[in-house]
C-alpha cells in the first residue's frame, strides 16, 4: 500500500497493475496495466522533505487513468525506482516496447529497450513471499 490512510485513496500494486481505490460511502476502484505507464515524475514539497514523504505524477496510455497523482508517499525514491523496474519487466513480459526503444536501437549503439539494462536499488528491498513487490512496501 503506497501513500498515507487519510486521503482515503489507497493505492495497491502488484506485478502487471496498479490499482487506485479511493472514497468513503461511494468507493470506485481503478487499475492501470504497469505497461502502459510511460512517464512518471518524482516531486517534492519542503514539507514533504521535512516528514520524509514524496509524491509521483504518472502519464499512462490507459483510458481511464490518463494522467494521475499517487500523493504523500513514504520512502518515495524507493517506491519509484521499484515501480520503474516493475514497469520495465511488465513490458518485457508482455513484449511492449515504446517507439522511442525501438528508434534508439536503429541508430546504432545507445539506451537498450526498457528493462534490458541492470537497474540499482537505492535501498535493499527483499520479496520472500516472491510476489514482485518488496515486503517493506506490502
Amino acid at each position: 500500500k503506497l501513500g498515507l490512510p487519510w486521503t482515503l485513496t489507497v493505492y495497491t500494486m502488484d506485478q502487471d497493475r496498479l490499482y487506485r481505490k479511493h472514497g468513503l460511502l461511494n468507493t470506485r476502484e481503478d487499475e492501470v496495466r504497469l505497461y502502459r505507464i510511460v512517464d512518471m515524475t518524482m516531486s517534492r514539497t519542503i514539507w514533504q522533505k521535512i516528514i520524509g514523504l514524496g509524491s509521483l505524477h504518472c502519464e499512462s496510455t490507459d483510458t481511464a487513468l490518463k494522467s494521475f497523482n499517487i500523493k504523500n508517499i513514504r520512502h518515495c525514491p524507493a517506491v519509484k525506482a521499484m515501480t520503474s523496474k516493475l514497469i520495465d519487466e511488465s513490458r518485457l513480459r508482455n513484449k511492449v516496447f515504446s517507439t522511442e526503444s525501438i528508434n534508439a536501437g536503429l541508430n546504432g549503439p545507445g539506451p537498450h529497450p526498457a528493462g534490458l539494462e541492470e537497474m540499482e536499488d537505492p535501498i535493499p528491498m527483499e520479496d520472500l513471499d516472491g510476489n514482485g513487490i518488496p515486503d517493506r512496501f506490502e
